[in-house]
């Protein structure tokens, strides 16, 4: 008997029982985690030992410009599960998990932070739902430990605007922490915007699609590599490339400068029939040139923005540039030397 996503607010798909993947990609972008390198080491070797099916580990070095990739070479020397994928400078995380996830040629394919905060025993039962049919599984954090109240109330108030004013279908509280088949990834790739939002775009594609509620853990070691400052960046970034509600808010700005200049009219009046004592033009006019020059400014920031990012997409620049790679040799050699074991494919051909 055929199973069916869930009817609600999302298309009902059909879900289609798989066995478990031949091979599971996890992709891991790493920008300036010396620190951390030894913890994740050690927990993906504990977690690769665990799983009844073949796993590459692609971590994408993003520029890091500490002992970042001199430890990962020397992990992937030792371990030949573990590719690097090393671009040529700083790209950011969104590029650098697209470059991971571009080399990535697993039946399925899970995206995760180097900083241990997404736990890797989340991921199967993450497997289970992609046996099950579902073609994306994101996690969904429950709470969140080690983090101030200020990156709290931010994150909250992030998702529910992005979701009530931009992007409904934008899933509350999920991060890039998930599981995408080969199938949807294959769609994701023909996806190649400059100004990347992973999660959004993801969404965006349909497919089924699910979640795991889990609770987040603390980070590892070293510091979160998202301040403030880059917070609101990306929230901006996520803002314009899938609305263009900033432009529609210059409209209403403009009609409450409008409205502005109706009720100083009307105050004019009022104050030139009842004898009011005024400064003749001073007020009005001060005031006037403050709102409509700030409006106009704002206005044409925003719609600058929009105008800047068609002109970087004109160009076409390839997203990024791999220096250097270890491990990550052609496809089809990496499919060959991950074939399960007998023992490990009639687990693997065993269906919920």
């Amino acid at each position: 008997m055929m199973n069916f996503t869930e009817a609600g607010q999302h298309t009902v798909h059909p879900l289609m029982p798989r066995p478990n993947p031949r091979l599971l990609s996890l992709v891991i972008p790493a920008y300036d985690e010396e620190p951390i390198i030894p913890f994740l080491r050690k927990e993906i070797g504990r977690f690769l030992a665990s799983l009844p099916y073949a796993c590459e580990v692609i971590i994408v070095n993003d520029g890091s410009k500490d002992r970042t990739l001199e430890l990962l070479v020397a992990w992937a020397q030792e371990d030949p599960r573990i590719r690097i994928v090393h671009l040529s400078r700083n790209f950011g995380h969104q590029i650098a998990a697209t470059a991971g996830l571009d080399h990535a040629c697993g039946d399925a394919i899970v995206l995760i932070d180097a900083d241990l905060q997404d736990p890797l025993d989340v991921i199967p039962s993450m497997v289970e739902l992609y046996r099950q049919g579902y073609d994306v599984v994101y996690g969904q954090r429950e709470s969140r430990a080690g983090e101030n109240r200020i990156k709290l109330a931010t994150a909250w108030l992030f998702y529910r605007l992005m979701q009530s004013l931009v992007y409904r279908d934008l899933p509350r509280d999920v991060g890039d922490f998930r599981l995408i088949s080969s199938k949807a990834l294959e769609a994701l790739r023909q996806m190649q915007e400059q100004h990347r939002f992973i999660r959004g775009m993801v969404t965006w594609l349909g497919f089924a699609q699910t979640a795991v509620v889990y609770r987040r853990a603390k980070r590892a070691a070293g510091e979160t590599k998202y301040p403030l400052r880059k917070m609101i960046k990306f929230a901006w970034t996520a803002a314009v490339s899938f609305s263009t509600l900033p432009l529609k808010a210059s409209i209403i700005l403009g009609l409450i400068v409008a409205g502005l200049g109706v009720e100083e009219a009307l105050r004019a009046g009022a104050a030139n029939l009842l004898g009011w004592p005024t400064i003749r033009g001073w007020s009005s006019l001060m005031i006037f040139e403050s709102i409509v020059g700030g409006t106009m400014l704002i206005c044409l920031g925003v719609l600058g923005e929009y105008v800047g990012r068609i002109y970087e997409e004109s160009k076409a620049r390839p997203l990024y540039f791999v220096s250097t790679t270890l491990n990550m040799d052609s496809r089809a050699a990496r499919e060959a030397e991950t074939l399960p074991t007998d023992d490990a494919k009639a687990r693997a051909t065993q269906l919920p």
